[in-house]
């Protein structure tokens, strides 16, 4: 029998009265390298745009390639823990659980594992799944330090040469290690956008090939509760735990979180997996408009960061593309002595919103994520 409840923070009611701990799961920091392939998927719909983008890329200095370019959150690794405990312990006062999962790498809980006030921090990522004409994400949490590089090494191979029995077979080794979690991060949204039937057709492909080596469904904290109420619903479906996802890629903290008696992260581990038990959090911010929480990540992505080490404190600084004559990816701002006017034109106008009477004016006349429905505390039995 799987109970998974999920509750709205108020700050009338104290949500730690009956939890030892809150744990932030999903997180990413400035290892992560986050693909530009969405920046001509969208240029596409809108012919104007196209022809700005196309006429732009005609001037730039190497033949412009999306699909290795990347960009890299803001924060660091100390920093993006720093964010997440600090929401629990000082908003919850509650104990801190922080797993970060950056995109198929554990550079960020390795360096956090060296230092004296972290080093309990759980060894995971995010792994990039390609299957059956798309790309899933599994949230792979708590790899057993003496494996994790050679773990980490097998599912690197995979993603770059994708074969599904190999998966199932990678997938089931993860399962046999009693102390790690694999969530399905935001299983609905359709990252490839190969529409909803085809979107479905490859879920369920993915889910009866590898369901009963998954752990839970994630609830996620950057997608509409529409969305995640359908999670829920497949959660049931599959006879899973679904379980919160901040998703972090800027400063504000995870508006996601689990609520646990758990004295360990195996602990934690053990009540999803074993018991099935969860109990996600969701954060205030989590109710304000999302395209408002999109824009507020995306600022934070292009501000500048004074006390950042050199060489990480501008955007441009953040955003790499593969070098043409040589290996490696290079910064922009390599490649240029400033950004282009019109980046910067637009830059400009988006930093409009740092302004708190313009912020006020637009969720005043924007709706808020509706999540009334979910009342205070809504609980779902599955049985399994």
């Amino acid at each position: 029998m799987s109970q998974c409840s999920v509750t709205c923070f108020d700050k009338q009611v104290s949500v730690g009265e009956n939890y030892r701990a809150a744990v932030s799961l999903h997180s990413h920091t400035h290892h992560s390298k986050e693909s530009l392939r969405f920046i001509p998927q969208f240029a596409e719909k809108y012919p104007l745009l196209r022809w700005a983008l196309e006429r732009q890329c005609s001037k730039a200095p190497v033949p412009v390639n999306f699909q290795r370019a990347y960009w890299t959150p803001p924060l660091s690794a100390e920093m993006s823990l720093e964010v997440e405990r600090n929401q629990i312990e000082n908003t919850l006062g509650l104990k801190s659980f922080v797993s970060l999962t950056d995109h198929d790498t554990i550079d960020a809980p390795t360096i956090l594992r060296a230092l004296p006030d972290s080093k309990d921090t759980p060894i995971a990522l995010e792994w990039s799944v390609p299957y059956a004409g798309t790309v899933f994400h599994l949230g792979v949490h708590n790899l057993p330090e003496s494996d994790a590089a050679a773990i980490v090494a097998d599912l690197t191979a995979f993603t770059q040469s994708p074969c599904e029995q190999r998966f199932v077979e990678l997938v089931a080794a993860l399962d046999e290690i009693p102390n790690v979690l694999i969530v399905f991060n935001h299983p609905l949204w359709d990252l490839s956008e190969l529409g909803k039937a085809g979107h479905e057709q490859a879920i369920n492909l993915f889910m009866k090939a590898s369901g009963k080596f998954l752990h839970a469904l994630e609830l996620n904290a950057t997608r509409g509760w529409g969305e995640n109420d359908k999670v829920r619903e497949m959660a049931i479906r599959w006879q899973l735990p679904s379980i919160s996802g901040g998703d972090r890629h800027g400063c504000e903290p995870s508006s996601a979180l689990n609520l646990t008696n758990a004295e360990t992260f195996s602990e934690f581990i053990r009540e999803v997996r074993t018991e099935q038990r969860s109990h996600v959090l969701l954060m205030p911010q989590y109710a304000e408009p999302r395209c408002m929480r999109i824009m507020q990540m995306v600022l934070d992505v292009i501000r500048e960061y004074p006390g950042h080490p050199i060489g990480t404190r501008k955007w441009d600084n953040r955003v790499f593309h593969p070098a043409r004559y040589t290996e490696g990816d290079w910064p922009l701002s390599t490649w240029w002595k400033a950004p282009p006017k019109f980046v910067e034109y637009a830059f400009a106008v988006m930093r409009l919103l740092d302004n708190a009477t313009v912020q006020k004016a637009l969720k005043q006349a924007m709706p808020g994520e509706v999540v009334d429905h979910v009342a205070t505390d809504v609980s779902y039995e599955a049985t399994t």
